[in-house]
């Protein structure tokens, strides 16, 4: 797994991944522009880590993009944190893994960088 460091943008927007499983399109029914989002990563030891997406109240809504994941899950590891909202979320005729558009900030560094 590559360990490049977070892009310099402190702000990027991003599409949510594997909505159309389970219960998931339920849960993306009831958000709307502006909900706060949860980005919680795969544990160490995962071979393909993803950050997963979590509605208010901890459904899971998704993931991110594999070449987000790549740099994302080890600076949230390393101790970065970050905030996120929904920024649109596309009718249901758009590709699953284009319809909810998230906006996603980071807060903080890893601790000792």
């Amino acid at each position: 797994m590559s360990t490049r460091p977070a892009p310099r943008a402190e702000q990027f927007s991003t599409a949510v991944r594997g909505t159309i499983f389970g219960k998931r399109g339920e849960i993306a029914r009831r958000l709307h522009p502006g909900d706060p989002l949860l980005l919680i990563p795969d544990p160490p030891g995962v071979d393909e880590p993803s950050v997963w997406v979590h509605a208010r109240g901890g459904d899971v809504l998704g993931h991110l993009a594999p070449d987000v994941n790549l740099w994302l899950v080890p600076w949230l590891l390393a101790g970065g944190r970050c905030q996120a909202t929904v920024a649109k979320i596309n009718s249901e005729d758009t590709e699953s893994w284009k319809r909810i558009i998230i906006d996603v900030r980071l807060v903080e560094g890893p601790v000792g960088r």
